[in-house]
């Protein structure tokens, strides 16, 4: 059984397999997601690039977005075949894209869809299932409504839920203002979990301290961080030691570096710019002497065209 204590959200254009790949020199044990999938993009475009990922990356969950069950269960096949871990379904993303193609957090509005979703995917392969979605949307917003679409996707054998903390409106915010205006709401979080103790609550919304995991830990199953992660990746450092019971043997900001440097080698022979790594790394030394150098170094030398990998070194040195 996966360990879900501790998530990383799936966020589109940042969790890709470059900052998977980053973040799990930082925490080892820690739940790792992709970005936001289409079923399109896997079964109609270039399935290798959406799916493939480095073995040191596991454990890996896969999110999916679709609404079409022979389309999500065609795919949670393939990704079984390539070694995920889980399958996600996305009811959460508000973004017109997403809407136009009936999938995201417009699902909420039609929980029985959901629930035929999910048991295709469920009798299509083995893996774990899950939702992730949020506590309303629109006017659909009551708590009646929220335990009505649980209910409903807890009856066809999904018994583990994601719950972004707010709700999203589908039209007048755009995704970024829907990531924090709606107001965060986690005592409705904290009650699903008291009305289906049987279930899986994992809680996601606004955590950026190990003293806010801790506080929620005692109400819900699982905590899923999000843009802390991306914007301050040390912040995972304490996570394996504290919440997986390992021994504290993290290595420094200076070391992940270090450590990334064959990773980035491997990828750039294979073509990959310097800056589509890289810029998942701006934030590794928040808030340390010398962040703003590491940053602008980076910012200003690793997208040129004759980058390498010595700007990483270079950057590094100036931090501490």
């Amino acid at each position: 059984m996966l360990n879900r204590t501790i998530s990383i959200a799936p966020m589109m254009d940042w969790t890709d397999r470059h900052d998977r790949y980053f973040l799990r020199l930082i925490s080892a044990h820690a739940l790792l997601y992709t970005e936001m999938v289409t079923t399109g993009a896997i079964i109609h475009g270039d399935a290798d690039r959406f799916l493939r990922f480095d073995p040191a990356e596991q454990p890996l969950a896969l999110q999916l977005g679709g609404s079409d069950p022979d389309a999500l269960a065609k795919c949670a096949v393939i990704a079984e075949d390539y070694g995920y871990q889980e399958i996600n379904l996305n009811v959460g993303c508000p973004s017109d894209r997403v809407q136009n193609g009936r999938f995201g957090a417009c699902l909420m509005a039609e929980p029985e869809t959901v629930a035929a979703c999910m048991a295709a995917v469920k009798a299509a392969t083995s893996l774990p299932v899950t939702v992730k979605t949020r506590i309303g949307i629109d006017d659909l917003d009551s708590y009646a409504h929220l335990t009505r679409f649980i209910a409903t996707v807890q009856a066809v054998g999904v018994e583990t839920f994601i719950i972004h903390a707010r709700k999203a409106w589908l039209t007048g915010l755009s995704p970024k203002e829907n990531r924090t205006i709606p107001p965060l709401d986690y005592d409705r979080v904290y009650r699903l979990k008291q009305d289906f103790p049987e279930l899986e609550i994992i809680l996601n919304g606004g955590i950026s301290s190990c003293e806010e995991i801790d506080a929620h830990l005692e109400k819900v199953d699982g905590v899923m961080i999000g843009r802390e992660a991306y914007q301050n990746p040390y912040f995972l450092a304490e996570i394996d030691r504290r919440y997986y019971g390992v021994d504290d043997d993290t290595p420094e900001r200076r070391e992940v570096v270090e450590q990334m440097l064959p990773y980035v080698t491997r990828e750039m022979a294979a073509g990959v710019p310097l800056n589509s790594i890289t810029r998942h790394m701006l934030g590794l030394f928040q808030g340390r002497p010398g962040a703003r150098a590491w940053r602008r170094h980076i910012s200003e030398k690793a997208h040129l065209k004759d980058a390498d990998i010595d700007i990483l070194t270079e950057a590094a040195s100036k931090s501490r």
